[in-house]
């Protein structure tokens, strides 16, 4: 058998130390990992703490929080703990707070193409229409083009549709496009115009300042969200009149947003978990709202005394004129803005249709099993 040379000794000792210190490494990769404990974040929501919104701040928080077996754990603070509710953008962005939930409209003021997620008719889409075209349809690369044109430093996941909101809670029923005029009226984002369009003295407000607004004669009127919303930020101390059906809000969603640069020192199972629990909570809050706003719309008549009337088709018409005229504008002024109605009105297009041709219209049903004139089922 032939000897190995000395050289050959010493290169096979050095590859043995260098395999060795390799093997050693990986022994010790996740006992440094695990020095480093769970990564914490400080969120704040846009919404009381007494909310219903609030609470499905939380109910995301701990989703993720659990399926990541506690490597991230995010804290989420009321309106107002650390920012005013609109401030939340600024805040995300520079760091302050670490990530948040609230609503894309309420950035409007940054960017007014940020109200197309949620604030107008949908072009017949419902939200859960809108959350496909943003996922399936162009919309996630065009907000991330939307935030990056203003300097946002966040990365932002839509989700958890919104049924139709009411017009709003009104000192008696409308009747009319006219009975709006001069109407101190509160609402957000693009039906901020719609609204002034229809003759209101229009007022942004948060969700937490309407009431006492109203209370103090500052409102004549105002619209926020749904029956549980309303009725636990005490619409009915207020108000015992409801407008339901509205286009101003019809395809509404919420936001979950991160500062850019803490989401992106994630480890890639972390994102992935947060995006797979940014959908199951959208669900999951979609059906709780039906469970919690059906209840509590019927406390507020039977409880409460609130009559609520249907929006006049007359006033559902001149909102859509109106909006046409507010989008026609603003697409002039806003590159951004008329490119994206552009991208929602062909997925629009395609997908309302097949909807309007295919579900069957349930009011048959409805009447059938609990209309006026329906027989009593076993």
């Amino acid at each position: 058998m032939t000897k190995p040379t000395k050289g050959k000794t010493s290169s096979r000792r050095n590859f043995l130390k260098v395999a060795a210190a390799g093997a050693a490494a990986t022994v010790a990769a996740p006992n440094i990992a695990s020095a480093q404990g769970p990564t914490s974040m400080r969120w704040q929501s846009t919404w009381p703490a007494k909310d219903i919104f609030h609470e499905y701040a939380l109910d995301y928080a701990k989703k993720v929080n659990d399926m990541t077996g506690g490597d991230l754990k995010i804290e989420v603070l009321p309106a107002g703990a650390v920012v005013p509710a609109f401030g939340l953008l600024d805040a995300v962005s520079k760091g302050t707070l670490d990530g948040g939930h609230g609503v894309l409209v309420y950035h409007y003021g940054k960017q007014n193409a940020l109200a197309l997620w949620g604030s107008g008719p949908g072009y017949a889409m419902d939200a859960n229409m809108l959350l496909a075209w943003h996922k399936y349809g162009g919309g996630k690369e065009l907000l991330e083009k939307l935030y990056a044109s203003i300097g946002a430093n966040v990365v932002s996941f839509p989700y958890g549709p919104m049924p139709t909101q009411p017009l709003g809670w009104f000192k008696k029923p409308v009747t009319k496009a006219e009975d709006l005029q001069g109407v101190k009226f509160r609402t957000v984002g693009i039906s901020i115009d719609v609204f002034t369009g229809l003759g209101a003295a229009v007022n942004a407000l948060p969700g937490g300042e309407i009431v006492s607004a109203m209370d103090r004669g500052l409102l004549d009127a105002a619209e926020f969200n749904n029956a549980t919303s309303d009725r636990i930020l005490g619409f009915a101390d207020v108000s015992k009149v409801c407008m339901l059906q509205s286009y101003h809000q019809n395809a509404e969603q919420f936001e979950i947003m991160f500062n850019k640069d803490k989401y992106n020192a994630l480890p890639d199972k972390i994102k992935a978990i947060i995006a797979v629990a940014t959908e199951a909570a959208g669900q999951d809050m979609a059906w709780k709202a039906i469970d919690r706003y059906s209840k509590d719309y019927e406390e507020l008549q039977t409880k409460d005394k609130v009559k609520f009337y249907k929006t006049p088709d007359s006033i559902l018409q001149k909102q859509l004129d109106i909006y046409d005229q507010v989008v026609e504008k603003k697409s002039a002024d806003n590159p951004l803005f008329k490119e994206i109605v552009a991208s929602q009105m062909a997925f629009a297009k395609r997908a309302t249709q097949w909807e309007q041709d295919t579900v069957v219209n349930r009011r048959m049903a409805y009447n059938h099993y609990f209309g006026p004139n329906a027989k009593k089922k076993t």
